[in-house]
């Protein structure tokens, strides 16, 4: 009986450095800066990662591409197929093209169309299929059977494990003072390849894994407990409903920390990358973030490595975040009252509104409601402001001239 107890461990700081070495000059050296906006913002000491600057727009091009070198000539003719929510399969239809090999992927219904088309668009044929990754990822199988193709998988793969890893080489060339690495969580593919390089290099440093509330796999599994997990998260580039056994076995013992985030926690992320560095994350690119959000006083004292780790967002949802993050800063508010339904009403309430400086958004009326008597009219007002305190002080100067005003 073989002793796997000696056995190498499938992923090594050589392993990572190999596929450095492999995969250089073909993705991008993305750079680890110091953000004093985002340093300021939260009061801590903040260093950013900026992998949306990819071609694809994320980091998964490092370990699909070292995990394609890998293939023999005769894999590669045959082509490969994988499953994913959207970056992996951006990431092997861009470097699968330039390198000649055929390539097909499986997508969750609800996957952003951006991801979708931008796939479409880089060479690969797209399958949709399942409502969830699990269910995209069954039928990638299935059909990889079918068609004898050679499967890459999305996290739960040595190749494709270092190829991630060397983002934590980068970071710790560039900004070697860093203590403390905060790394979304899906799979686990990233969090376990920058786990192991980074630990291998400075074994003090603290490796926290973030995961958003609807998918917490990996917290769940560390628990001894099942998950649960399921739907419509905006951080679907993490919506795993169960961790890589892989990845598992190899990070388990070398992160310090996971951090479970709720939704609200990527939307302000997301609005807050945009609001302070001019740069675009999705949902799970920008989960580092959200959980410095959430618990800032976790990280005193720390010098912090964020991983911005994607940034294709859908435009549309990218526009509903950041209208949301106004509303949740008192910047966009819906303002009701009941008046008369004659001439004049509106003219006066919006007259008030504009003296003290806010912008009417729209106008509803609502002369069926109930709330209102029958020669009434009940009226929606929505307006923009400088913060709530403002918004407060238009409220009462509403009701200093009769109007039965509230904040919706």
């Amino acid at each position: 009986m073989p002793d796997t107890h000696s056995a190498a461990p499938p992923v090594t700081l050589q392993s990572v450095r190999e596929a450095a070495e492999r995969i250089q000059g073909r993705v991008q050296h993305t750079p680890t800066i110091y953000s004093a906006n985002l340093s300021k913002a939260l009061g801590l000491d903040i260093w950013v990662k900026y992998e949306n600057q990819q071609v694809t727009g994320a980091f998964k091009e490092r370990g699909a591409l070292n995990r394609l070198l890998q293939l023999n000539a005769e894999e590669r003719k045959r082509g490969v197929i994988a499953a994913s929510a959207g970056n992996h399969s951006q990431a092997l239809a861009q470097h699968g093209a330039q390198l000649g090999i055929p390539t097909t992927i499986v997508m969750p219904r609800g996957t952003p169309n951006v991801k979708i088309k931008q796939t479409n668009a880089r060479g690969a044929t797209v399958v949709i299929e399942g409502e969830t990754f699990d269910d995209a990822y069954a039928h990638a199988l299935k059909l990889c059977a079918e068609r004898n193709l050679v499967f890459v998988h999305p996290f739960d793969d040595a190749g494709v494990i270092a190829g991630q890893g060397t983002a934590a080489l980068e970071m710790l060339a560039d900004a070697p003072d860093l203590d403390t690495l905060l790394i979304p969580i899906g799979g686990g593919g990233l969090i376990s390849g920058m786990a192991v390089a980074a630990k291998a290099l400075k074994p003090s440093i603290r490796i926290i894994g973030v995961e958003a509330a609807m998918y917490p796999s990996w917290d769940a599994r560390t628990r001894g407990e099942t998950a649960k997990s399921g739907g419509m998260t905006i951080a679907e580039g993490i919506a795993v409903k169960q961790v890589g056994n892989l990845t598992y076995a190899i990070a388990q013992n070398l992160i310090d920390d996971v951090i479970v985030l709720e939704e609200e926690f990527f939307e302000r992320a997301i609005s807050l990358f945009v609001n302070c560095e001019r740069t675009i994350a999705e949902g799970a690119g920008a989960g580092g973030l959200g959980a410095l959000i959430k618990h800032p006083e976790l990280f005193q004292g720390r010098k912090i490595g964020l991983i911005l780790s994607g940034g294709n967002i859908d435009t549309r949802l990218l526009a509903s975040v950041l209208e949301r993050a106004l509303v949740r800063e008192g910047r966009i508010a819906v303002i009701r009252f009941v008046g008369d339904d004659r001439p004049g009403t509106l003219a006066t309430s919006s007259r008030i509104i504009g003296e003290l400086g806010a912008n009417i958004l729209q106008v509803e009326h609502h002369r069926m409601s109930l709330s209102a008597p029958a020669k009434g009219v009940e009226f929606d007002i929505e307006i923009e402001t400088r913060d709530a305190q403002h918004t407060a002080e238009i409220i009462d100067a509403l009701h200093d001239e009769g109007f039965n005003a509230r904040c919706l």
